[in-house]
This record gives C-alpha cells, structure tokens and sequence, in this order.
C-alpha cells in the first residue's frame, strides 16, 4: 500500500503565523513512567551487584548468555577479521570517512596557554583530556558505523587514555559493519551490552568494566533516561531529540533534489522533522508534487509519510531575510542554504547545529564522510550548544601564579572584597601573603 503525505502549509504573511509556527515546533519529550521506573531499577542493580547484574540483563534483554562480563568483550583480533570481511568498496568508504573526520577534528584541538603579568604573576590555562570514555552504539536491526566514527574519533584526537564501547547484541549477533568501524577508529575496548545496564557499567564501574569520565552516543528511550539520570556521577554527550532538517531554497535547486534532501531526515523515524521555507510559491509547489511522485520508491515510505504529515511543513516567507529569520526561530539540527549566495545569506544565521552551504551540499554528506561532526543539538537547543568536537573531551584547568609583588596587588583587591562578603578567613589569608615578614 503506497503511504499517503499531507504536508502542512504555512505563509509568513498569515496574521497567525507565529501561533501556527509555535504548534508545528512544539515537541514535548515525554519518558515513559514505566521507562522511568525500569531504569532506576535498572541502575540501582548495577550499581549495587555488578557483573551480576548486568549478566542478568543482557540474558534477559539480549537472550545473550555468558557466564561472565569478560566473555562479552569482542577481541582485537575479531574487530580486525570484522574490517577484513567487508566488501572492499565498503571498507574503502569507512577508511576515507574516518581520515576525513579525523583531518577535520584535529583542528579542533585546544592548546594550554599562560601569560605573564607586568609584575612577575603568571596566568594561563591547562588543557588536558578525559581518562577515560565510555561510547554507546546502538545494536540490533540497527547498524550505525558512522556514529562510531563520530564519537570515537574526536576522543581520540583529543588523547582519551581509554575509549571503551558498548554495544547490545541480541542473540550473539554484532554487525560487522559496527566491529569494523571501532577497529578503524581505535577503539580500546568493546563490550556486547547494551541498554539502561550498559550505562550503569560505565557510569559506576563494575568488576570487569571501569568507571568512566564521560559517556557518549545515541541509544532508545531506556538509554537515554539512563544517560540523563547519571549525569553529575559522570558527564554526557547530551539527551537527543528526533533528527531534524530545515531547508532554506530560493527556487533555483532541482524540487527533486530538495524533495529527498527533506526524506532523509524524514526517514529517521515518524517525529522526525522536515521543512522547507522559500519566498517562491510555484517553487513550493514543485517540491510538493516531487514528494507524490518520489515518495512511492521510498523503502521507508511509511515512515517519511507519517513524519512529513506530523510535524513537516512548506512554508512560505517574504525573502531570503525573513527565511534566515525563521530558520533562527527554530535553531533547526541540519540547515540547508539551498541558494545562489549562500555565503551572503550565511552571516543572518545565527543558531543552527550545522549549515550545508550551496545546491549540491546535501545534509547526507555531512552524515558520514564531509568531515564536520554529525550529533548535534536538536529540538532548538542549537542556541546554546554545539556539534560533538574534540573540545567535549577535553577540560580546562585555569593557572594562577602569583608573584611577590603581584601578592600585594592581588591581595588588597581580593581582602577588600572578602571583608565586604564577610569573609573575614579569606581576607586574612590574603593579608598574611603581603602582610607577614
């Protein structure tokens, strides 16, 4: 059965705009109480028996049996024969998406710094990275190499000690394509659990799996109450929303092109979301009708039918002006500046996770191999986050030394400060620095 599209249409010049704009953006993330409930439960095993507990789990979730955690961790040399049993094209592509991410995130790299004052009083900041990382890759039907390389990549650049992956296998079954891409992206350890009892390992250590500084990578609703109910013991990635895409176009680019550039996030799952804003109506149009007629050769049809007519939209605006306007009202994940002049329309932009620049830059390229890092921030939090970089696996510590003369400088500033919050302890310790022989 071909699935049917009927796609929200929206004009910038409706006296209701905004209120229509506001319904069509409105995404409440619900958890389940029952998913709540399962995953405190969950990670209060964990926590309290260890191996043991996660033994139980990944038996009764994965109908994987084991008579130890040690007997879930995947050998380098299985990783390797994982590489080595993919088509040649296919391995060739996961090697030229890794060297791009990683020629791409080692210009992220932060550098220590210090300076020095006029009286001696050094200051500055030390960069170091995270001991260790725990990375969760989704298993099962699903198979995602690129968000191995996404998230394992920019640690290893930034020098993480240990990166250790998690990875569910339901009946033993682990996707060579998953085994291959952690082999070329150094991961240190891999371990077949998954679910609410992988980030309970991670986060509290087990016998077998070492506590972690920072846990990573997308996973189902279980996975992520459980990344948002650990956080503070350890720190996260962020709690991702369904994927997103707004297309900016002025009517130049093929609606052929447009059309699937919106299916691809459409296909993710049915609250995906997909828009396209552009002041040309008969452009508009165009799309509209390439959604009909492509949409039918869709193997996810269902599913881009149902997220397209939930929560897609055509909108119509004035201009390019008004287009940026509105794209910064929705902060979207992926923006797509489908124009002539993409560069004079860019400095308008002021949130969106990622901005694809021209005709022929689609969203899909930024997925695997352009080279810029693919999670990023959804459900509007593009304005006041940022794309996964290198920069998340790595911590600053500020530098102060302060010189004998600086101790007086400094010192007066700060008592009088002190005395002036009551602080009669840190005044004096101050004082003492410029006061004592």
């Amino acid at each position: 059965m071909t699935a049917v599209c009927d796609l929200t249409r929206l004009d910038s010049a409706q006296p209701d705009f905004d209120a229509q704009l506001a319904r069509l953006l409105a995404y409440a993330e619900a958890t389940d109480t029952a998913v709540q409930q399962a995953v405190a439960e969950i990670l209060a095993a964990v926590r309290a028996r260890g191996d043991a507990a996660v033994l139980e789990y990944t038996a009764r979730f994965d109908r994987l049996e084991a008579d130890s955690v040690a007997a879930l961790e995947v050998s380098r040399g299985r990783l390797e024969e994982a590489r080595q049993r993919l088509p040649l094209r296919l391995e060739r592509a996961l090697q030229a998406a890794a060297a791009r991410i990683r020629a791409y995130h080692e210009r992220q790299r932060l550098e220590s710094w210090t300076y020095t004052e006029a009286d001696g009083t050094l200051l500055g900041q030390q960069v170091t990275a995270l001991d260790r990382v725990g990375l969760y890759v989704p298993g099962g039907r699903a198979a995602y190499p690129s968000s191995v390389l996404m998230n394992a990549i920019p640690a290893k650049v930034a020098g993480v000690q240990e990166l250790i992956m998690v990875v569910p296998a339901p009946d033993g079954v682990v996707n060579d394509l998953v085994l291959a891409a952690a082999a070329i992206a150094e991961v240190d350890r891999v371990y077949t659990i998954g679910g609410a009892q992988a980030v309970a390992a991670l986060a509290y250590g087990t016998e077998t799996i070492p506590a972690v500084d920072k846990i990573v990578g997308p996973g189902n609703a279980y996975v992520a109450e459980a990344k948002r109910r650990v956080f503070g013991i350890v720190g996260i990635d962020m709690i991702a929303g369904p994927s997103e895409i707004l297309v900016i176009c002025d009517g130049g680019t093929h609606p052929d092109w447009i059309a699937m550039d919106l299916f691809s996030q459409a296909e993710h799952d049915e609250l995906a979301q997909s828009i396209l804003v552009s002041p040309d109506a008969a452009f508009l149009d165009a799309v509209e009708q390439s959604i009909a007629r492509l949409l039918p050769s869709m193997p996810r049809q269902a599913v881009i039918a149902q997220s397209l007519t939930g929560r897609g939209a055509l909108i119509r605006c004035r201009d390019l002006a008004e287009a940026a306007a509105i794209a910064n009202r929705i902060a979207p994940e992926h923006l797509e500046l489908s124009v002539e002049d993409p560069h004079a329309l860019l400095p308008l932009i002021r949130h969106a996770g990622a901005i694809f620049l021209g005709r022929h830059t689609c969203e899909a390229v930024g997925d695997y191999c352009a080279g810029p890092n693919h999670v990023l921030p959804t459900a509007r939090t593009a304005r006041f986050s940022s794309p996964l970089g290198v920069y998340d696996f790595q911590k600053r510590t500020s530098l102060i030394q302060v010189s004998p003369a600086g101790a007086r400088s400094l010192g007066e500033i700060a008592a009088a400060l002190a005395y002036g919050e009551g602080l009669q302890a840190h005044a004096r310790s101050a004082e003492y620095r410029f006061e004592s022989p």
